[in-house]
């Protein structure tokens, strides 16, 4: 028996060879089944989610869907099997169920399937991805494109748009006369025979097959074989009212004649582990992705429409072009619109298309509606033809307990999973908003990273936070594997951060674990959490170590009142870190070189940040608190004033006494002098002046306090013009890199102030004239930089007489 005589109805089993996700192959699958009205479908996929297909009937039930399979014992050990409205094999189910034909999966159990993902010995494709994907004849880890030759053979350049002209726009107002390649696969749209075009595929198949054998891949003949097992089985049930709709690839393999007790023995001694099966929501972002859990489609709205459209689908969809370009407050009229349909047309018959598809649409959008930009075009892509689509699951699909209360919860705080980033303006004075900034914590402190927080909290702290949400399908799987934890997020929450605890073996690991509980509101894991970071803090002598997690201590001590948490246990640790740094920074802060000097730094601007945060620090109130801002200010003292410390170190220390008023200007001028003596080596006085004027986390705009003392700007540059020649290229980058760091707007004043000297009124300080500004140019100096100039510019000649007197 051939594979063509088996598709036609009349003697075997209704073998409909299909491309996943085709909306043309799906039409086609319903017209077939309408035709031979089979009393059995058997579809590829997972046998273990035949008791789920009844939910595909429920009106709550909304694609796009998948299949999600995963291990029992390591769920993120995990498959999905995606399907759309146009996909044929949601088509298939949905005709079975409403025509009370048996329907049930074929394809390898998922118990096979994802043991195998993890045995190097069934790893035999290339780019091949555990995602419960099937090589269709799409090219998805195939070392041969069956798509790609038959597209070829009939004579075209692009195997998409060979798809698209013969399969996905039948039945969608093409011309009977389709283009060259098209009746090698049966009659054009409106033939009378549904069938045809599934005994031309297979044809076209059995010949690849014949050629490339399995395309590269073991695994299939392994899948064929259990697809053929179950299609035996079901001919015993049902005879020849049997229909299989599969991948068109695997249709010659299921045509094959062959013996039970071969096939038998190619599934013996395959790997097993128990899992569990359920329909997650999908969207149609993911199916628009070829790697990780998508499913290789690169236009699902565009495919959605074909699906849907029941005339005349080019005009339907300029329409929908038309108005999604007016919500967003461009001017497209009616004339818009039907010039765009006009020009779509005259470009598909120009390249021989029986019909628009997706590159004439886009081309003719592109032209008439959006004036030859693609920036509207891109929101055409993002909206249309990919699309923003999230399906829904009915809540009587199975569930782990995890995802049931985090189903309720979003109910209840009104967090609806959405497929579209979107922003979160959180108020913690709210009780609303207050519980789902917990919930969003919570999650992340599970791994279910649904929102990202948007923007850090600077400063003194705030009421507000914000958050992008955006919820991707592999979240399902997340949320799966966090239900090792507990059955509710609080519980899970609190079960994670207990266990992290007592895993975590850096100070710092623990210090941004209290403040995530803190945040999460888990009063349950605190005391555990505040026991192991007074025990690794007791332990730890390492400054760096010590500054590293004070920060995040700060921050939990402040922002912790905004969500009424109690954080006295950890006033008295952060308490404790800040004097234990108080005493070591100054030994630690001797005898560093460059590399080191520049990461101390960081810790001194990260703990200067912290100390300012501590309780009774900021408005006097609390012995305590004065007493580490007083302890930390003698430390900064003493790092300014010790010439063994590294210059960056003690410029930035002046730096800081200086903003916070606890260093006069004078003084400040005194250091800064000392440090740009003769006698200072200038890639030191080069290092306090990064310390001193350069950027940092806590004062990224030191560049500012130049431009308002000319007193320091004079001292500034009297030095940099008294470095020896000899000595300038090597303090060049690291000034370089201290400037370079201001703003524009910065430099630029800074460039403005020098060049115009001193002001006449005096410096904006009282004491005398700065040194190192001039009243008039240095011609002289000014005259050395014309070789230069006539090299940038390309002057040619040694004569420099039209250049002298150039910038004056």
């Amino acid at each position: 028996m051939t594979a063509s005589t088996m598709r036609t109805g009349t003697t075997g089993p209704l073998l409909l060879g299909v491309r996943h996700h085709g909306p043309g192959s799906a039409r086609a699958v319903r017209a077939a089944l309408d035709a031979a009205g089979p009393t059995a479908v058997l579809i590829e996929g997972p046998p273990e989610g035949d008791a789920l297909l009844p939910l595909a009937a429920d009106e709550r039930m909304s694609p796009p869907v998948a299949l999600l399979a995963h291990a029992v014992d390591d769920p993120g050990r995990a498959s999905f099997w995606p399907m759309a409205e146009f996909s044929p094999e949601w088509v298939a189910i949905r005709w079975a169920l409403a025509h009370g034909a048996e329907v049930r999966f074929i394809d390898l159990p998922a118990t096979h399937t994802l043991a195998m993902a993890k045995d190097p010995t069934w790893r035999d494709g290339e780019g091949e991805e555990a995602d419960g994907g099937d090589t269709d004849g799409q090219g998805y880890g195939l070392r041969v494109d069956p798509i790609a030759v038959l597209a070829e053979t009939a004579g075209y350049d692009d195997p998409e748009r060979w798809w698209e002209d013969v399969i996905e726009h039948r039945g969608t107002g093409a011309a009977p006369n389709g283009p060259p390649g098209a009746g090698d696969l049966g009659p054009g749209a409106g033939e009378p025979d549904p069938l045809a075009v599934f005994s031309g595929l297979a044809d076209a198949m059995a010949a690849l097959r014949e050629t490339y054998g399995h395309g590269g891949h073991d695994r299939d003949l392994v899948r064929e074989a259990h697809m053929r097992l179950q299609l035996r089985a079901a001919r015993k049930a049902h005879g020849d009212g049997v229909a299989v709709v599969c991948g068109a690839w695997h249709v010659p393999a299921l045509a094959e004649k062959t013996t039970v007790t071969a096939d038998r023995a190619l599934l013996k001694g395959l790997p097993k582990v128990r899992t569990d099966v359920t329909w997650v929501p999908w969207t149609h972002r993911r199916l628009a992705r070829h790697s990780g859990y998508g499913a290789g489609i690169d236009s699902p709205g565009w495919y959605g429409h074909l699906f849907s459209a029941p005339d005349r689908p080019v005009e339907r969809w300029m329409t929908k072009v038309a108005g999604l370009l007016r919500d967003e407050d461009r001017t497209v009229s009616s004339a818009h619109v039907i010039e765009a349909v006009r020009l779509a047309g005259t470009l598909a018959a120009m390249r021989g298309r029986p019909l628009a598809g997706l590159t004439e649409t886009v081309d003719a959008v592109r032209a008439v509606m959006c004036e030859g930009s693609d920036v509207p075009l891109g929101l055409i892509t993002d909206r249309l033809i990919i699309g923003d689509a999230l399906g829904e699951v009915p809540d009587s699909a199975p569930a782990v307990p995890l995802q049931r209360d985090l189903t309720r919860l979003q109910r209840t705080l009104r967090l609806k999973p959405e497929a579209l980033e979107r922003e979160l303006d959180l108020d913690l004075r709210k009780d609303t908003d207050a519980a789902r900034s917990r919930l969003l914590h919570r999650l992340r402190l599970l791994g279910v990273d649904w929102g990202e927080p948007s923007g850090g909290r600077a400063g003194t702290g705030t009421f507000r936070e914000g958050w992008r949400l955006r919820w991707e399908p592999e979240l399902h799987v997340k949320v799966a594997e966090a239900g090792v934890w507990g059955t509710t997020v609080l519980a899970a929450a609190t079960a994670r951060a207990r266990a992290d605890a007592a895993s975590a073996t850096a100070l710092a690991e623990i210090t941004a674990l209290a403040e995530r509980c803190l945040l999460a509101g888990l009063p349950d894991a605190l005391p555990v959490v505040m026991r192991a970071l007074a025990d690794r803090a007791a332990l730890d002598a390492d400054v760096g170590h010590l500054a590293q997690a004070l920060p995040a201590l700060a921050r939990s001590l402040r922002y912790g009142d905004v969500r009424s948490t109690d954080t006295a246990a950890l006033a008295k640790v952060a308490t404790g870190l800040a004097l234990r740094i108080c005493v070591g920074l100054p030994p630690a802060c001797t005898g560093l070189d460059a590399d080191g000097a520049d990461e101390m730094r960081g810790h001194l601007d990260a703990v200067h940040t912290a100390v300012r945060l501590l309780p009774g620090t900021a408005d006097g109130s609390g012995d305590t608190g004065e007493d580490v801002t007083a302890r930390w200010a003698a430390v900064l003292h003493r790092l300014a004033a010790r010439d063994s410390v590294p210059g960056v170190i003690r410029g930035r220390a002046a730096r800081l006494l200086l903003d916070d008023g606890r260093l006069a200007p004078d003084e400040a001028a005194r250091l800064m002098g000392l440090a740009l003596s003769p006698g200072t080596p200038p890639a030191g006085a080069a290092a306090w002046i990064e310390g001193f004027v350069g950027g940092g986390t806590s004062h990224p705009g030191g560049g500012m306090l130049l431009v308002h003392d000319e007193r320091l700007l004079g001292l500034v540059d009297a030095w940099l013009t008294g470095v020896p020649a000899e000595a300038f290229t090597d303090v060049l980058p690291l000034l370089r890199r201290t400037f370079s760091a201001y703003e524009p707007g910065v430099r630029r004043t800074l460039g403005e102030l020098v060049r115009r000297g001193p002001s006449p009124q005096g410096p904006s300080r009282a004491g005398a004239a700065p040194p190192g500004f001039a009243a008039g140019l240095d011609e002289r100096r000014a005259d050395a930089v014309l070789p230069l100039l006539r090299l940038l510019l390309g002057a040619a000649g040694d004569d420099d007489n039209e250049l002298l007197g150039a910038g004056r």
